[in-house]
């Protein structure tokens, strides 16, 4: 296949039987230590999407202060907080668990990893998904980040009152959510920078640089062709592909210096976002993508660089 910039790409041949594969004795250790993390993932997801928070407890309280307004806010702001506060969490177990997976895949030749260590291939594909998925639903829910600004300027106005404050998150930890929450896609940025870190810290027998960045740019590749080979049936498991594939490249464009858009990019991003545009659900409806194309859009770094060719730039307008 043949990218914007005119180079040829491949995949290898590697086909990721994402619906079948097993893990073999060589990934159990890793894969059970972050599967333990990823068995949490239907629990966030779903606490994530019923989120209703507290804007009608603090509308009233801001609009009509008193006593009674203002403890009634209080009260239902705490167990929304605890709830974030959850997540928060989640996001530390992540940023723990992932660098485990690169160490998995990416310390020998990263073109015959995917091909052997599938299992893992998966998880890290399991953990691009959740990571969009999460970050697509709190982008749509403003109460995520205005009921935590509110918890605060109370707890703030309640400490000056000198009242006394018997609860779970103080000053440390809430600042630390609050730089969480403050991105717009939280949990990539958890990705992105436990990556980084990563690559950072390498020494000796550990992953190069260059291996993880051909891992990832392979991953996308080979998500792209499944998709556009139709190699699965299952709606389910191509958009499963498809953030796959978003997903690695959003972490190479933010650890390979030059990016994933430019002339000689290793990933055929030509190919990745019209397998986006053209995407339909089993009636045939688009739309599906929507959410993934914006995060090519606005979560990445090079995207505007002067090297990313104008066709490029024009398929993502």
């Amino acid at each position: 296949m043949v990218g914007g910039g005119g180079q040829s790409f491949t995949t290898l041949g590697i086909f990721i039987d994402f619906e079948h594969v097993q893990p073999s004795d060589e990934e159990q250790e890793t894969y059970n230590a972050v599967a333990k993390v990823l068995n949490e993932v239907p629990i966030i997801l779903g606490k994530l999407e019923s989120y209703k928070g507290c804007e009608e407890a603090i509308r009233r309280a801001i609009t009509t202060p008193n006593e009674t307004n203002e403890q009634n806010a209080w009260d239902a702001v705490l167990p929304a907080v605890e709830q974030l506060k959850e997540f928060y969490e989640f996001s530390q177990e992540l940023e723990t668990a992932f660098p485990k997976l690169l160490q998995g895949l990416c310390k020998d030749d990263p073109k015959e990893m995917l091909s052997k260590r599938q299992a893992l291939v998966k998880q890290v594909a399991e953990v691009f998904d959740f990571v969009l998925r999460f970050d697509d639903l709190k982008m749509v829910n403003p109460a995520i980040q205005n009921d935590f600004s509110y918890y605060r300027r109370t707890l703030n106005r309640m400490k000056t009152q000198k009242k006394n404050l018997d609860i779970l998150i103080k000053d440390e930890l809430a600042n630390r959510m609050s730089l969480f929450f403050a991105y717009p896609t939280p949990m990539m940025n958890v990705i992105n920078g436990t990556t980084a870190k990563f690559l950072a810290n390498v020494h000796g027998s550990s992953p190069s640089n260059e291996n993880v960045t051909a891992a990832l740019q392979i991953m996308a590749n080979v998500c792209e062709e499944m998709v556009r080979e139709k190699k699965f049936a299952s709606e389910q498991t191509n958009m499963f592909c498809l953030r796959c594939m978003v997903g690695a490249i959003i972490l190479f464009d933010h650890v390979d210096a030059n990016g994933a858009f430019g002339k000689k990019s290793p990933i055929n991003m030509r190919g990745c976002i019209t397998s986006l545009k053209e995407f339909k659900d089993s009636s045939g409806r688009g739309g599906m993508t929507d959410g993934l194309l914006n995060a090519l859009r606005f979560t990445t770094m090079h995207l505007n660089d002067a090297d990313t060719p104008a066709a490029i730039k024009h398929l993502l307008d």
